[in-house]
């Protein structure tokens, strides 16, 4: 245990050293949020939709969550998302073009009782879907 006058360099190198057993210290520097991100650490991303699919809500709440899989164009992957608001599943249609953004739940983990759901979409085709929803504009025809 250096505690000396002179040991300022052993305790500077000693800290260096054991920085990297803190794992959010690693994940950061090393950059593994952005290489195990499907949106490679962009806040948004636009993709297209493949499908809609319900998911069952986890356990003691009981409901089907209205979700779309999307294949991303950016780079091709595929990601689930949630469709926030009610009725909002019948403004996304399959081909649509979205755009997607985190759902905000813990470290970028899913959300709520969605399990495995990271993502919530936020446009159609351009159209922002809370208006959609709401009824203060109308979807365009492609």
């Amino acid at each position: 245990m250096a505690n000396g006058e002179n040991a300022g360099t052993k305790l500077k190198n000693d800290r260096e050293k054991f920085r990297w057993s803190d794992s959010k210290y690693k994940k950061r520097i090393l950059q593994l949020k952005k290489k195990s991100d499907p949106l490679e650490g962009a806040p948004q991303a636009r993709g297209i939709v493949i499908e809609k699919i319900g998911i069952e809500a986890k356990q003691p709440n009981s409901a089907i969550r209205k979700c779309v899989k999307l294949q991303l164009i950016k780079n091709g992957r595929q990601i689930t998302a949630f469709a926030p608001g009610d009725g909002a599943i019948n403004y996304i249609d399959e081909h649509d073009e979205v755009l997607v953004e985190g759902i905000r739940g813990r470290q970028g983990r899913s959300k709520g009782d969605i399990p495995g759901v990271r993502y919530k979409v936020v446009q159609v085709n351009g159209i922002a879907l809370n208006e959609l929803v709401r009824g203060r504009k109308e979807k365009t025809v492609r």
